[in-house]
């Protein structure tokens, strides 16, 4: 193929001309200050307005729920950092050995400062120990829970209901990063009892620069974005207008399409991953298999490394990742499959690959050709690929 064949979608995805084009508008005639007093600014508003009210049918909330961010990271930071502030210097922080670095980040700086901090551990498959969960919820001390509903580097979705359930039995406050579930498996706050919830723009067909954190009504969050009024002086900064009406466009195509785009990269994902088990000796999936979104699939191939695969494909115009773009360049093993306990032979050989509704069937088979070859040719140049002794893990 002469074009791009781009299956790193949980690292970021194409705008959708549908977003593109409803963004145009407030790039020339409608550069108005939605804050602004005047009705050239007030019409501008009203598109925030619309855009915010189809984010939030997106999550079954309330619009006023909605407060719109930078991106993800931002969404989480406030969330786990604000909550942390209200509660005080005695509150715990409770969160996943899994977590996106977004999460792990602020939780680990208020373990620095004073915050007793804990890391739920995940099974071989990638799963939550639930029972770990409820241990470390048990005492008096307040408690801020943050865990993600589905893990960007397997696409393992965590049982948020029974989750919530023991969060909320407990009395702690409960975040939930959704920035990968959001757009490919249902989401719906009214039906699952979380406080805040994260979501990033380019994650599902919007630009990057924008994201939002639902607050669920009621839920006290101290701000540390200050400086204006916006978002019901809950984040100061003048709107980025564009891209929230190109979030509220992404967010309603997504609402249409869930069902159909489920079941397509489901068919997809499975093709590939299982046209890839059968052809590419010594390779074994890495998560859940059952329980997991229906475009990731997360595969090591053992004794050779994830990123030697990646430098080929790229060569062929293939692309995917080893795991999160937001630890691209580091060479130790990823975080996520060490700790689901992935044998040494195969923790450096994870590639993961993630599909969109903008993938082909084509693409699938061009993939499906390639990469077993040059998971051979790889093979052939490494001694430990010709069952040589491999190096004790230190």
């Amino acid at each position: 193929m002469d074009k791009t064949i781009y299956f790193d979608n949980n690292a970021t995805t194409c705008v959708a001309p549908e977003v593109r084009e409803a963004m145009l508008p407030f790039f020339g005639e409608l550069y108005g200050n939605p804050s602004s007093m005047h009705a050239f600014g007030g019409q501008v508003a009203r598109h925030v307005q619309e855009a915010r009210e189809k984010v939030a049918a997106f999550l079954h909330a309330d619009p006023a729920e909605i407060v719109f961010t930078s991106c993800g990271t931002e969404s989480d930071n406030m969330a786990i950092r604000g909550s942390a502030e209200v509660l005080g210097p005695t509150a715990r922080v409770i969160t996943s050995r899994v977590e996106h670095p977004a999460v792990l980040g602020p939780c680990r700086r208020l373990r620095d400062q004073g915050h007793r901090e804990i890391e739920i551990p995940v099974d071989g498959a990638g799963q939550l120990d639930l029972e770990a969960l409820r241990e470390a919820l048990k005492g008096g001390a307040p408690a801020i829970v943050s865990l993600m509903w589905a893990n960007n580097e397997t696409g393992v979705v965590f049982p948020m209901e029974p989750i919530a359930a023991l969060v909320k039995a407990a009395g702690a406050v409960l975040h939930t990063d959704a920035v990968q579930a959001a757009g490919k498996i249902p989401i719906d706050v009214r039906r699952l009892p979380v406080d805040m919830l994260s979501l990033s723009g380019h994650k599902l067909h919007a630009p990057k620069g924008i994201g939002v954190l639902y607050l669920r009504r009621g839920t006290r969050l101290k701000t540390f974005m200050l400086g204006g009024h916006q978002e019901n002086g809950r984040r100061g900064g003048t709107e980025n207008v564009p891209y929230i009406v190109g979030l509220g466009k992404a967010c309603e195509l997504a609402a249409a399409h869930l069902e159909a785009e489920r079941t397509l990269l489901a068919r997809l994902r499975d093709k590939l991953e299982n046209g890839l088990l059968a052809t590419c000796p010594d390779a074994r999936v890495n998560g859940d298999r059952q329980n997991r979104l229906p475009n990731t699939t997360n595969l090591s191939f053992e004794y050779i490394e994830g990123e030697a695969i990646l430098y080929h494909m790229s060569d062929l115009g293939i692309c995917a990742s080893t795991g999160s773009a937001c630890a691209a360049g580091s060479l130790e093993p990823s975080h996520v499959i060490r700790a689901m306990g992935v044998p040494f032979t195969a923790v450096h050989g994870s590639v993961r690959f993630s599909l969109s509704r903008y993938n082909t069937e084509a693409e699938v088979d061009h993939v499906l050709e390639h990469v077993p070859r040059i998971v051979r040719k790889l093979r052939d140049l490494s001694p430990f690929g010709k069952g040589d002794t491999l190096p004790v893990e230190l």
